[in-house]
């Protein structure tokens, strides 16, 4: 019986492709980052100029999320690549829920983001390069509850993302099932 060479657009059966993984790691990247500039201006002393920076880095590394997360979400419905799935039974349903639930937050998060900027009622630039327009005009008072959700979904998120890298590990530790070397470039 002969074998006939894999498509050149999939190299390795048992990877995703490039452009999928670039994107899981990128959003890693930005999630961890947004999460950590916020956590670190909030032992920082209102007004400060290091704050501020902070902040604006937070708002312009947001904006680049929410550029990520659609080109993200636009790649896997177009072009990226389908594996089986790395596990059965309640451990699939986990995986399943655990992503699904991850790109619900990630989403609203974004939403939440702009919405809160909004009711702070101050201009947001990208790194200084364009400003964004107020899209939806949101009162000044509903800023409170919009930051605190905005704040809730983050570690939300965080802990999710925990939830996933351990169970990525276990899944490479214990089970040994290759299911995080899917992840990782291929040779």
């Amino acid at each position: 019986m002969t074998t006939s060479p894999l498509p050149a657009a999939h190299p390795d059966p048992a990877h995703y492709d490039r452009t999928t993984i670039m994107f899981h790691w990128l959003t890693v990247f930005l999630v961890v980052g947004l999460f950590a500039l916020a956590e670190t201006w909030g032992f920082l002393p209102r007004g400060t100029p290091t704050r501020r920076l902070l902040q604006s880095l937070h708002i312009s590394f947001g904006l680049a999320f929410a550029a990520v997360f659609v080109l993200r979400i636009v790649w896997r419905v177009c072009r990226g690549r389908r594996l089986p799935p790395g596990s059965s039974g309640l451990l699939r349903v986990a995986s399943t829920a655990v992503h699904g639930l991850l790109y619900l937050l990630m989403g609203a998060q974004i939403v939440l983001g702009f919405l809160f900027r909004w009711a702070q009622g101050e201009p947001f630039t990208f790194f200084g390069l364009f400003d964004v327009p107020t899209l939806i005009a949101i009162d000044h008072e509903q800023r409170r509850f919009i930051g605190g959700l905005h704040d809730t979904v983050a570690w939300t998120i965080i802990v999710l993302a925990l939830l996933h890298a351990l169970a990525a590990l276990f899944h490479h530790y214990v089970l040994r099932d290759g299911v995080l070397r899917r992840m990782l470039a291929s040779r």
